[in-house]
């Protein structure tokens, strides 16, 4: 990542150039007119969009263009949407990301910290408080939901922990398995007890409960992941580089606008690349590997 030198000095030469008359478009004939911003639905589609306006009004505010949100029913159709330039920059999670790289051209700018300033989360396998499932013994033979299936946290990881430290398949462990779409309905669905068991993650939980759909008095939490890196914003790799720079600067912003901040629930942004999502790719193999045994 770069330093803090570095990022002031991309911001304030943004800053700079949007001030003074003429400049706000100098060099910029290769952009498109209408940037088009795609979610993944981590909480659903509603939601998700309406997380996506502050990334939205100020890449409009800074960098003078229209932009579009784009959500989709599920990951897929985000990687999908990029990989026919259907969307210019999107929001994704790692494992969505490392899979938009291999297929939509995807270049990671921007990763998202946590409300404490880390750049990552961490995953979590919940169950509701008063099911009686105080552990994962006691979640064998219950009915399990995955997120999607490209979902860091809520697949990836989870099947790495089932195989390489429980030495399980949850489709025999678990006396159902099914996919909910989101993080959200996984959270909901565990609440309100159509599901026993969900993998999710402290960031999207801590969403939820801000909200007050739940109460982190609702939830057992019977693992715990390592740390992950942080969900990417990612352009595509064919736009020209001073757009993807002028993005990523402008979206370093919002760490200094505490009303965007509120309305995406995270600690701002931080620079990446793509190198720091070579752990997912080392989880995608080892998930492999072990599927193999």
């Amino acid at each position: 990542m770069f330093g803090k030198l570095t990022k002031l000095l991309i911001v304030a030469t943004l800053m700079v150039a949007f001030a003074l008359p003429g400049l706000a478009h100098a060099g910029t004939k290769d952009w498109p007119k209408t940037l088009k911003l795609g979610f993944i639905p981590t909480e659903g589609a509603a939601d998700s969009a309406k997380r996506a306006r502050p990334l939205a009004k100020k890449l409009e505010d800074l960098l003078g263009v229209k932009v579009e949100i784009f959500t989709a029913s599920d990951y897929n159709g985000i990687i999908t949407a990029m990989a026919n330039k259907h969307i210019d920059i999107a929001y994704f999670g790692p494992k969505s990301y490392v899979e938009a790289a291999e297929k939509a051209n995807a270049e990671a700018l921007l990763l998202e910290l946590n409300k404490q300033g880390q750049p990552g989360y961490t995953g979590i396998i919940i169950a509701r408080k008063d099911s009686g499932i105080a552990s994962m013994d006691q979640a064998k033979g219950k009915t399990f939901a995955f997120t999607d299936p490209n979902s860091t946290s809520g697949f990836l990881v989870p099947n790495v922990i089932f195989a390489r430290d429980m030495k399980i398949d949850p489709k025999q462990y678990f006396k159902e398995v099914r996919f909910s779409g989101s993080h959200g309905a996984s959270i909901l669905a565990v609440k309100n007890g159509s599901i026993q068991v969900a993998a999710t993650n402290n960031i999207d939980l801590d969403r939820m409960i801000e909200k007050g759909s739940a109460s982190l008095e609702d939830f057992m939490i019977l693992k715990k992941s390592d740390l992950i890196p942080g969900a990417p914003i990612a352009a595509r790799k064919d736009l020209p580089a001073s757009l993807k720079a002028a993005v990523a600067g402008a979206l370093l912003q919002i760490n200094d606008d505490p009303e965007a901040l509120k309305i995406l629930q995270n600690g701002g942004y931080a620079h990446t690349s793509d190198k720091n999502y070579d752990i997912i790719r080392y989880l995608k193999r080892l998930k492999k590997q072990l599927a193999k045994k």
